[in-house]
């Protein structure tokens, strides 16, 4: 059987995690490491200044008082570490596509499984639902197999968005590339009960680019939506016009 690292950003508790684990246990050894609260937004932060903790809770799962980068390197790197063939993160309460991934807590943590040098599956709901874990749970079961009986070798994360439907009720799987939000709105300014002020994030922007082959679409026409997630954000095709930029203003 495949060896797991389970994590996500959402919590320890969160209903998503404990959805992918109940059908991850069935065909893998599953480690669940994850946050002690949720740290959503978390993005790849480190805790840097203070001392990570893990506590081992009565249904197995490990709570660490760190982020979720935290709690991959400590799943794969550390004295408490086992030898782990790949980490799986989520389910995400909620969608991870387009200029999400850049914040997204789920993503963060396996792009540290995929800093370790192992395979890396991130997973999200393309919509909030409280309904749907178990398609995204049986989408990643699938996943899991396959990859036991095929090995993925691509240096590369999978970051899945699954529609929330049914599993019997999903319209297949399609590649997909990132879409794109529009800026978020303006900051919220108002007052604490001192007077003093305080800010609020406002909505996140709406679908600038979601045509076809995106994850925005292919969720929305009700397909699961795989989009392999490069760590080397090298700009490739603006090197050249880069360094004849530089020569240009150097003479």
């Amino acid at each position: 059987m495949m060896k797991l690292l389970v994590s996500n950003d959402d919590g320890v508790h969160a209903p998503g995690i404990h959805a992918l684990h109940e059908r991850l246990k069935d065909i893998a050894q599953c480690r669940v490491i994850a946050p002690d609260r949720n740290c959503s937004g978390a993005s790849n932060s480190l805790t840097l200044h203070n001392p990570l903790r893990m506590q081992q809770l009565a249904n197995g799962f490990y709570s660490l008082n760190g982020t979720p980068t935290d709690c991959v390197h400590l799943g794969t790197n550390s004295p408490l570490a086992d030898d782990v063939d790949l980490v799986v993160s989520g389910i995400n309460d909620g969608p991870n596509m387009g200029d999400d991934v850049l914040y997204s807590g789920t993503v963060a943590a396996a792009m540290e499984g995929r800093f370790m040098g192992l395979p890396a599956i991130a997973v999200s709901m393309g919509s909030r639902s409280d309904d749907y874990y178990d398609t995204a749970a049986r989408v990643v079961a699938d996943i899991v197999n396959q990859m036991a009986d095929e090995p993925l070798r691509l240096d590369t994360i999978l970051n899945i968005n699954v529609p929330a439907v049914p599993y019997e009720q999903l319209k297949g799987i399609k590649v997909t590339r990132l879409g794109r939000r529009h800026r978020a709105e303006t900051m919220v300014q108002s007052k604490d009960p001192f007077g003093r002020d305080i800010f609020w994030y406002g909505p996140i922007g709406g679908h600038q680019d979601d045509a076809e082959g995106t994850d925005f679409h292919a969720v929305r026409e009700g397909y699961v939506s795989i989009t392999p997630l490069s760590l080397d954000m090298t700009a490739r095709s603006h090197q050249t016009t880069l360094s004849d930029w530089l020569t240009k203003t150097s003479s």
